[in-house]
């Protein structure tokens, strides 16, 4: 199978149950969602600008970076045609494998292999313009090493946030992530929404990538 990577980097993770660790990415191009906050407009596009690797070769370079984390972003990795025969392959790996998912695809392609991966579903809130592309079932069947990370861009949002929090029981099921989007709700909004709630077990989350480095540079 030929994937379309966007890029592949050895960074920090930015966020999520290992931020601050380091981890290999590879961000598969292609993802239907246009999210009104994306910041990897760049590959958006199923024909972005993009290098041609097979699982082999995805599965040696990730071996050659000596990283143990492995971070399988986009774009929408889950929209990757031959997504699970590439999870196989890694799963062959010494690695911890990690999906940044949208949420808008079925997460069961993940299930039956093991070590699973590792999944963060990020739910999209309204003011994302893309909640109605949300699968109810993918919020049902996590596991305790999985997230459901929020990005809130309003209070309105934080409002949401809580509602789908109670709704799905997720404190029970999984990690939970409040993540402000960068530059339109304050990260002391997001602390205080958190505290006013006392919603023990929630975490809120910056993009600690977008700290250490300029918040538009790729690679990182």
């Amino acid at each position: 199978m030929i994937y379309h990577v966007a890029e592949k980097f050895v960074s920090i993770n930015g966020e999520g149950e290992r931020a601050g660790e380091p981890a290999v990415f590879i961000r598969l191009a292609g993802c239907p969602l246009r999210c009104s906050y994306c910041d990897t407009v760049y590959a958006m596009s199923f024909d972005a600008p993009c290098e041609l690797m097979t699982e082999d070769d995805i599965a040696a370079y990730i071996a050659d970076t000596g990283i143990n984390n492995v971070t399988l972003t986009g774009g929408e990795p889950l929209a990757a045609e031959g997504i699970r025969e590439l999870l196989i392959r890694l799963s062959q790996l010494p690695v911890r494998v990690e999906i940044e998912t949208s949420g808008a695809f079925d997460v069961s392609v993940c299930r039956g292999i093991s070590p699973a991966p590792v999944l963060t579903v990020d739910y999209k809130l309204p003011s994302s313009g893309m909640e109605s592309r949300m699968l109810p079932g993918n919020y049902t069947g996590l596991s305790h090493e999985d997230t459901v990370k929020f990005t809130a861009g309003s209070k309105e949002d934080l409002e949401r946030a809580l509602e789908v929090i109670r709704g799905y029981d997720l404190l029970s099921r999984c990690h939970v992530h409040i993540s402000p989007v960068w530059g339109k709700l304050s990260p002391r909004e997001a602390v205080e929404f958190i505290l006013h709630h006392r919603l023990n077990g929630v975490r809120m989350q910056l993009q600690i990538h977008k700290i250490v480095w300029s918040p538009d540079q790729k690679g990182v």
